[in-house]
């Protein structure tokens, strides 16, 4: 007969030592007592930060014995490699430690303008990379439909146009309405300008101001919110420098160039 412990007590809540496992990025591990089970993502001043796959972050002491490493206890310590790398990207997606940029593929995203690609650069560049998509800055969208001409796009070459100020009736939806190849993809949010597509919370404002109709826009706004006027240029940096990831844009331009980046893509795909 099969002799049974009369120990019935689950093995995390027992003392005595447990192995010391390095909160390194990636490794999941469940705390019991919550029965929370997520990758770690941060290690610091004696905390971890687990992510469950629903992306909830919660943060646990590193206590003795504090964790259950496939159904085992051990004791979590902070890492002696370093820093920890971020397991994500500031666009939210998985990041892919030491990869090479690839080959720029034939087909390309353009935006309306300069601050456009920087944004679009910051919180969606190394996902570009990975995939070898090149941003391309336009300015303006007057000439767009010649522009797409130009440029050819086919099967192997897609080309994605992300405008701002895209709501029916605006004198971008009616330029937009004109490109009409079937591997072209023309989307836009309906900001004015890509400064508002910044979440007002993450720079510290109630709101973006209302500008009056025929006013500079951006002018407009920084005579408003008491910013320099005259040089729209370095508040623009000072707003880009306040962005850190996805979550500081609206989800009006985030499911936009999202949704380019999978049609630029999908041509590598549609054939496999």
């Amino acid at each position: 007969m099969r002799q049974y412990s009369p120990d019935l007590t689950p093995p995390w809540k027992k003392t005595g030592p447990a192995p010391e496992v390095p909160a390194e990025p990636g490794l999941v591990v469940e705390e019991p007592a919550s029965g929370f089970c997520g990758a770690v993502i941060r290690c610091e001043a004696g905390t971890v930060t687990l992510e469950d796959r629903f992306g909830k972050h919660r943060v646990f002491p590193m206590e003795p014995r504090g964790f259950l490493l496939e159904g085992r206890p051990v004791t979590l310590v902070k890492p002696s490699s370093g820093p920890l790398r971020p397991t994500r990207t500031a666009s939210g997606s998985v990041a892919v430690p030491g990869a090479r940029a690839r080959v720029a593929r034939a087909g390309r995203i353009y935006v309306e303008g300069r601050h456009d690609a920087e944004l679009v650069e910051k919180v969606w560049g190394d996902d570009l990379r990975v995939e070898g998509v090149v941003v391309e800055y336009l300015e303006g969208v007057d000439d767009l439909p010649s522009i797409v001409a130009g440029f050819a796009p086919g099967p192997d070459a897609r080309l994605g146009v992300l405008v701002d100020h895209l709501v029916p009736g605006s004198k971008e939806w009616r330029i937009a309405q004109q490109v009409t190849s079937e591997h072209a993809l023309v989307v836009g949010h309906p900001y004015i300008d890509v400064w508002e597509a910044v979440k007002p919370s993450s720079l510290g404002i109630a709101g973006w101001p209302r500008v009056p109709h025929g006013q500079d826009w951006k002018t407009g706004v920084c005579r408003a919110l008491g910013w320099p006027s005259d040089n729209t240029g370095a508040v623009w940096q000072a707003i880009l420098a306040r962005v850190t990831s996805y979550k500081d844009l609206e989800p009006e331009l985030l499911g936009r160039v999202e949704e380019l980046i999978d049609f630029v893509t999908a041509a590598a795909t549609d054939g496999a």
